[in-house]
């Protein structure tokens, strides 16, 4: 049975790694391995070393893994709607209303800085939706377009290397108590600016770099058109990042796993979007629009 385990596993990576060759999404082949791996460890009868380091009952190894995979969907999906949140309220707006640079080097610059910060407390994948969607206003033409979007992940990766809440494998990391926030903070921070200063420099002396950005159809009397604020954008945007920047304090001061900070915070931003009037003329038939109900179908789940 042993081996089948092993047989199981192999195939189950190999389909996951080829998931766009094959057309099928990784959750599949996951899903089905995992729950295979378990089925053929309870029938072969196979001992397991629980985490006390003893042979324990398999149900119980089994309900310990289920509850550290529950433990990250639950911080993951708490910060993705908190995001969704900010962004349904259109609180990214008061960060990119502020760009009017249309020098390429002072923009790749204040781009690269700004994903850093950015992916340390909304996570890196969330920020480098945030800095594409951004890049899509400024930047009308899709070949200078792309350059911008390198650096945006570079500076998304390297800022998320430092913060316990910065990337999902730090994340899990930090869940399981393999490292903590001070120390990462400590050990990573100097090797992470360094990780965005190298490439960022070497590339703003290329030619692609040179210049001013093209000007679009967005683009009116010299100035970016404005992106329109609701009247929640400010309100929504700091209640938001400061519930995800609480979440390591919280864990610090009481010692509970991440997770609970995490819904804790969603569910002081929640309370917030639900009070609040995002339109002057708001009525009860759009509120849907801008409710948590709405955040969450909006999440990427598999």
């Amino acid at each position: 049975m042993l081996t089948l385990v092993v047989i199981c596993f192999i195939l189950g990576y190999i389909a996951i790694v080829f998931e766009h060759p094959l057309k099928l999404d990784k959750t599949v082949p996951a899903l089905i391995m995992g729950a295979l791996c378990w089925a053929f460890i309870s029938l072969g009868h196979l001992e397991l070393v629980g985490f006390d380091h003893h042979v324990s009952p398999m149900e119980d190894v089994l309900l310990h893994h289920i509850g550290k995979v529950a433990e990250i969907l639950f911080f993951l999906v708490g910060a993705m709607t908190i995001v969704e949140l900010i962004d349904l309220h259109r609180g990214f707006a008061v960060i990119t209303n502020r760009i009017q640079t249309t020098n390429k080097r002072k923009l790749l610059w204040l781009l690269a800085v700004l994903s850093f910060f950015l992916s340390a407390t909304l996570d890196n994948l969330a920020s480098t939706i945030v800095l594409v969607s951004l890049l899509r206003r400024l930047i009308p033409d899709k070949t200078e377009r792309l350059w911008f979007i390198c650096i945006a992940v570079i500076g998304a990766n390297a800022g998320g290397a430092w913060s316990p809440i910065g990337d999902v494998t730090t994340t899990m990391l930090w869940i399981g108590k393999k490292v903590s926030t001070l120390g990462l903070i400590q050990n990573l921070v100097i090797p992470s600016i360094v990780c965005l200063i190298v490439p960022v420099f070497v590339v703003s002396l290329s030619k692609q770099f040179q210049g001013h950005i093209k000007a679009g159809e967005k683009e009116n009397g010299g100035k970016r058109e404005q992106e329109e604020k609701l009247l929640s954008s400010r309100v929504m945007l700091f209640a938001g990042v400061g519930g995800l920047v609480f979440v390591p304090i919280f864990k610090s001061i009481t010692h509970l796993p991440p997770y609970v900070g995490m819904m804790l915070a969603l569910g002081v931003v929640w309370l917030v979007s639900e009070y609040i009037h995002p339109e002057e003329d708001f009525t009860e038939e759009r509120k849907h629009l801008y409710s948590a109900h709405t955040a969450l179908s909006r999440i990427e789940l598999s």
